[in-house]
């Protein structure tokens, strides 16, 4: 592993853990020695990400955000109900986007974090001649989603599981989609005939 590379994954390590990790644990994790990872640290600083020292070990200051892409799939009526879904659950909506056949990927960026959030986008959505992204695909789209842990990303798929709105993806779709889309326990009868 190159040395870029090494720092790359030491900062996702501590990015990612919600306590401090010890230099001695980030050194097995990364299969070298303490001094490697004080030197990387010492490198990530000067590169400005902001890791603390304590008694410990290393974290980061920032709050752990956990992130999942969800497919789904609804009607225009059901929308209001999947966005207060989201933040009744505490995560927040990032974006959303549709994967189009002739377009690609177009994405609208979303940032919904309260029922206000998703009241006034509704409304925007009403008030003007504009509709949903996912109206371009016939009611697929996606969403990017931040939360505080993985449970949250959880209880909300397994809600959109009962609600049936988990989308299955489809063989065109890009890879970095499908490697990050959560589709462990899709209904058996939510399948597509290629609709985007």
């Amino acid at each position: 592993m190159k040395a870029g590379e090494r720092r790359e994954k030491l900062r996702k390590i501590l990015t990612q853990s919600a306590v401090p990790v010890s230099g001695s644990a980030l050194a097995k994790m990364l299969s070298v020695s303490r001094q490697i990872i004080v030197t990387d640290i010492a490198i990530l600083r000067a590169e400005g990400f902001e890791i603390i020292s304590t008694s410990q070990g290393y974290m980061t200051p920032e709050p752990r955000q956990c992130k999942r892409i969800f497919k789904v799939h609804h009607t225009r009526e059901e929308c209001e109900t999947e966005l207060n879904l989201f933040v009744d659950c505490g995560a927040v909506v990032k974006d959303v986007f549709v994967s189009h056949r002739a377009y690609g990927l177009l994405r609208g960026e979303l940032d919904i974090r309260s029922r206000l959030d998703v009241q006034a986008f509704l409304e925007s959505i009403r008030s003007g001649k504009s509709t949903l992204l996912s109206s371009t695909t016939e009611g697929y789209h996606y969403h990017t989603l931040l939360a505080p842990s993985e449970s949250v990303l959880d209880t909300i798929e397994n809600r959109l599981w009962e609600m049936g709105f988990l989308a299955k993806t489809l063989d065109y779709e890009p890879e970095e989609l499908k490697e990050n889309i959560q589709e462990r326990r899709l209904p058996p009868e939510n399948t597509e005939s290629g609709a985007d």
